[in-house]
């Protein structure tokens, strides 16, 4: 027909572009049930004080966390917990996951990373089970918090997705979960919501590529301003998030 181009039969995919990213999109995809919807990393807090309180204001609070907060944090939890699973190493896993938990500045930033956390892993075993991912389980002590990150990597690993794939997925999430958080707190609309995920695309890059190189003597966070704002969301009378 005038006018239409012929698609050569050769062009058809034939199979996943990468092994696990049917998983990873799964994974890092805001249905999977973690209730990461109801967690606005000290964000509200922010907000009421006019701390943050435009689309600039909020691209900004965002970056700051991918690149020095518990996006860094997290970045290299998940590097250490794909690497402990890929070596099949449950002790090594334990102890990311524990320094995952312990290094949040608020009660309610734990509370963020454990919900997470445990949330993925039995939605994981549930759905997507591992051998490795359920002898960790196992390891547990009755009510031990799970760190989100940790276990991320430790079931990307087990899927065999690449580890910078892993990272990306999961920080891209994070971003798009408090931008989330931003619309419905009144921040910001929809379109400018998708204009700040695309602006920060080279923070989380590079922020991803950060984390799969850094030092473990790197370790660790600066982002004062947000840590404070989620300690103040511990006692803020009106709240529509639980952090």
């Amino acid at each position: 027909m005038p006018g239409r181009i012929a698609t050569p039969m050769s062009a058809e995919p034939k199979g996943p572009a990468r092994p696990g990213l049917y998983r990873l999109l799964a994974w890092a995809s805001p249905a999977f049930p973690t209730g990461a919807f109801s967690y606005s990393h000290g964000l509200e807090a922010a907000a009421a004080a006019g701390t943050v309180r435009d689309r600039a204001t909020l691209e900004g609070w965002i970056a700051a966390i991918v690149r020095a907060g518990c996006g860094r944090i997290d970045g290299d939890i998940l590097c250490h917990a794909h690497r402990a699973a890929r070596a099949g190493d449950p002790a090594a896993l334990d102890a990311v996951n524990r320094r995952g938990v312990a290094f949040r500045a608020s009660a309610e930033l734990a509370l963020e990373t454990s919900g997470q956390g445990a949330a993925f892993l039995a939605t994981c075993r549930a759905a997507w089970p591992e051998p490795f991912l359920e002898a960790w389980a196992a390891r547990l002590a009755p009510a031990e918090p799970v760190c989100h990150a940790a276990i991320f990597g430790a079931a990307t690993a087990c899927a065999g997705i690449a580890l910078a794939d892993a990272l990306l997925g999961h920080l891209e999430a994070f971003a798009a979960n408090l931008m989330a958080a931003g619309l419905r707190l009144g921040i910001i609309g929809q379109t400018d919501g998708q204009r700040i995920l695309a602006a920060l695309a080279p923070a989380i890059e590079g922020a991803a590529a950060a984390a799969a190189t850094r030092d473990p003597a790197d370790f660790g966070s600066a982002t004062w301003a947000v840590d404070l704002a989620a300690i103040a969301h511990e006692t803020q009378y009106t709240r529509l998030f639980r952090s």
